[in-house]
C-alpha cells in the first residue's frame, strides 16, 4: 500500500535531495517529477544539474553580459541562465 505524502513532506524531502553532495540522474529525474506533482517550484536548484542529462552540473562557466553558461562536463551541453542585474 502506498503512502500519500504532503506538500510540506514533499519540499522538504526536495529540499535533503539537494542537500547532498552527490546524486544520479535518475534521481534527479524522481524529484522532478515529485516537485511537479505537488507544484513546487526548484527555483535555483535548476542550476545545479544538466537540463540534457540531469548530471551533477560542472564544467566550464563563462559569464557574459546578460547570460552565464556552464558547459556540461559529461555530455557537454551549454547550459545558460540569466543573469540578475
Amino acid at each position: 500500500m502506498k503512502t500519500k505524502l504532503l506538500k510540506h513532506e514533499a519540499r522538504e524531502k526536495i529540499e535533503e535531495f539537494f542537500s547532498r553532495k552527490d546524486f544520479k540522474p535518475e534521481e534527479v529525474r524522481k524529484i522532478k517529477r515529485l516537485a511537479m506533482k505537488f507544484k513546487i517550484e526548484l527555483k535555483g536548484k535548476k542550476k545545479l544539474f544538466c537540463k540534457k542529462c540531469l548530471s551533477r552540473l560542472k564544467g566550464k562557466t563563462r559569464v557574459g553580459k546578460s547570460h552565464k553558461t556552464v558547459e556540461c562536463g559529461e555530455c557537454g551541453y551549454k547550459n545558460r541562465f540569466r543573469t540578475d542585474r
